[in-house]
């Protein structure tokens, strides 16, 4: 069935047909070799937000689950670099999160502008890229070079969407995430498994390279190691009671912080969006922090249930946290704060999702704000479009957000 009229924008026809896209993966499948898994973890307790979990509880569930640490106070950012280009000021800003080096973050707002203005963290895709965070969507004071725009072409719709935001009237910010950018974990402190992965890896690169007349770049190099790592680094996070979810959720809420504290910007709590993994954040924060006025979640939601077999394994670890399925469903976490503005984007032809578990999510996430009274307030924007933050759906989401946060 098509997703529910009044909620959903499709630009291909005015009767919404199955999408065309790539063939859904059949192999490997998560859940090959274990027949009886899923009916034997169902039997232990509420799975996928079965018991229908109120706002509150998936709050509490979240901070539990993923191991949110609290922060005793929070941090003050330093101002280390400023640029005004392209119609954006910038400011680079930097902070303490209490766990290796500083975070960084690029402040950006309309050059010229003195007065506050509405706030917008924009969070960072995963993209497999580690070496950079911010850079995906916030321009500097420099020109970016071709390895950034490449990103901006595949992912953005090749725009610095951060920059983009700033220039309709915003003060946004967009920071390094737990593991990336400013935030990366230096190869030498990684194990000698991880390293010896990553040889093999490198040695295969290389070899492409050689054959292209290039040679493997510092990023390429970094990031051949930084995809292998993430499962030790879940591990050693597992260990200590908290987990890569709860790492980046707990550094996404201070960069919440600090921009909600600014004199630029207005009262009344910020926006947050984010594609991919950056949309697995925004569905986080909007669930774990009151400071959170609207967000737009982009390209990263289905129901457990359709992503459970043949997808799972195509996500960071940073969205599938070891006991998520316990909490809710993803869409159950997106509208945990229903009545509060809601966007979620579907690519139909996003090959990391199934257009089945999209309906689905959507559907759920229709129901629960018909059922807090604001079926307004949520949209869901389903277009025939990779996985990416597309031309199209940044204009829907720069209307939402003028709607919603002006």
């Amino acid at each position: 069935m098509p997703p529910t009229t009044g909620h959903t924008v499709n630009t291909d026809s005015t009767t919404p047909t199955e999408p065309t896209r790539p063939p859904e993966p059949a192999e490997p499948a998560d859940l090959a070799g274990l027949s009886g898994l899923l009916d034997l973890a169902r039997s232990q307790g509420p799975l996928f937000g079965s018991d229908e979990p109120s706002g509150a509880q998936i709050r509490q569930r979240l901070i539990d689950t993923l191991g949110v640490w609290t922060e005793p106070a929070p941090p003050e950012a330093q101002e280390v670099a400023a640029w005004t280009r392209d119609g954006v000021t910038g400011v680079e800003l930097e902070w303490d999160t209490g766990v290796g080096p500083p975070a960084r973050g690029r402040l950006l707002r309309p050059a010229g502008e003195t007065g506050p203005l509405p706030g917008a963290v924009v969070l960072h895709c995963h993209g497999g890229v580690k070496y950079i965070g911010k850079e995906k969507v916030a321009d500097g004071p420099d020109p970016a070079p071709p390895a950034i725009r490449r990103i901006w072409d595949d992912l953005y719709g090749g725009r610095a969407v951060a920059d983009d935001l700033a220039r309709r009237g915003y003060t946004v910010l967009a920071h390094d995430a737990f593991g990336w950018g400013s935030r990366r974990i230096p190869v030498t402190a990684m194990p000698a498994r991880t390293r010896a992965v990553a040889e093999l890896q490198l040695a295969q690169a290389e070899a492409h390279a050689r054959r292209a007349g290039r040679e493997v770049s510092e990023t390429e190099r970094y990031d051949a190691h930084a995809g292998p790592h993430e499962d030790a680094m879940a591990k050693l996070l597992g260990v200590l009671g908290t987990s890569w979810g709860g790492m980046v959720a707990r550094e996404d809420l201070i960069a919440v912080d600090l921009l909600a504290r600014r004199a630029d910007v207005r009262d009344g709590g910020v926006a947050v969006l984010g594609l991919s993994g950056g949309g697995a954040r925004a569905a986080l924060l909007t669930a774990l922090s009151d400071q959170v006025r609207a967000a737009a979640v982009l390209c990263m939601m289905a129901a457990f249930e359709e992503i459970l077999d043949g997808f799972v394994h195509t996500h960071t670890w940073m969205m599938m946290n070891p006991g998520i399925g316990r909490v809710a469903d993803w869409p159950g976490i997106a509208a945990a704060a229903a009545p509060r503005p809601l966007l979620v984007g579907y690519g139909e032809r996003d090959a990391l999702f199934p257009v089945a578990g999209m309906r689905a999510a959507h559907e759920h996430i229709a129901a629960r704000y018909e059922q807090a009274g604001a079926a307004s307030a949520y949209r869901g924007v389903f277009l025939d479009a990779p996985h990416a933050f597309v031309p199209e759906l940044q204009a829907r989401v720069w209307e939402f957000l003028d709607q919603t946060m002006r």
